[in-house]
């Protein structure tokens, strides 16, 4: 198949406080454990401080210990944890907008997550089945079925390899081909056709590795909390050129700003130069 002749933009999310206004776990699980959500984290980073640890690992390896004597950690509950995460507005209807204002353009689009969230809990909410490929950290389990290990910690500075991977079609995690030499006709999807939503410090790996590259990257902010603070500093250091508020209702200046980048896909170098410009200058 031609990829490039298919057109396709592929629109990789964060999760938390990008489509979620919170943290996963601190919607049931950290609570469940009997646990204060903000000492949880505190407890976390603490750990991770005083050990040289992966912030991710510190906080996967206390929502185990945490729930010692009181449940069993399988992918079921995980789920079932997961089904409970709130959503920002308008995203369980989200994806059919965006898909159908591809195909109305000619652009098929693919939606990816890439969080340091768990992978299990995602796989447990309503909107799983609209993502191409769930990059986030998820458990190991032993025969019975009980999480006893991390199998994968993806945290802010490899969530990039994720990129690569969607450029080239090499989806699966164990496939080292991401790391061969790609000819530019053989690239699947390049990044030029590659949307990047976050929220935070931890997205601007994949921010700057998106914009570098001539892609798109969006930083959203809270509607209800307002907190510009966070996509001011990012437009400011140059990590993403647009940002908008994490609403993703009908009409709502996210979608309008997709719907935009979806025409871009097929505009002329010339064209997209100036889209950049004109679009960047309209948000400061």
């Amino acid at each position: 198949m031609d990829y490039q002749k298919e057109n396709i933009l592929a629109i990789c999310y964060d999760f938390d406080r990008t489509l979620s206004p919170f943290e996963m776990q601190a919607q049931g699980y950290i609570q469940q454990i009997n646990e204060n959500v903000d000492d949880f984290w505190n407890l976390a980073t603490k750990l991770a401080i005083d050990n040289q640890m992966d912030p991710n690992l510190s906080y996967m390896y206390l929502m185990l210990y945490g729930a010692k004597g009181k449940f069993q950690v399988k992918k079921e509950k995980l789920k079932e944890f997961g089904s409970k995460v709130r959503l920002f507005k308008g995203v369980e209807t989200w994806f059919d907008r965006i898909n159908d204002f591809g195909r109305k353009h000619n652009v098929t689009i693919e939606h990816y997550i890439i969080s340091s969230g768990l992978k299990e809990m995602i796989e447990g909410t309503k909107i799983a089945k609209e993502f191409k490929a769930i990059y986030a950290n998820s458990f190991l389990y032993d025969k019975n079925g009980v999480a006893v290990w991390p199998a994968q910690n993806i945290n802010f500075t490899n969530k990039t390899q994720f990129l690569f991977r969607i450029s080239k079609g090499t989806l699966n995690v164990n496939d080292n081909d991401v790391n061969r030499y790609y000819p530019k006709e053989s690239i699947r999807i390049p990044f030029e056709n590659i949307v990047y939503i976050g929220d935070s410090q931890t997205d601007i790996p994949c921010m700057k590795l998106a914009t570098s590259l001539n892609g798109h990257a969006i930083g959203v902010y809270d509607p209800v909390i307002q907190n510009k603070e966070r996509v001011h500093e990012l437009i400011r250091d140059h990590r993403i050129k647009y940002f908008a508020k994490a609403d993703y209702s009908e009409g709502s200046e996210l979608e309008t700003l997709l719907f935009k980048i979806i025409n871009y896909t097929q505009s002329s170098f010339e064209l997209k130069s100036e889209f950049h410009k004109n679009l960047a200058e309209s948000l400061l």
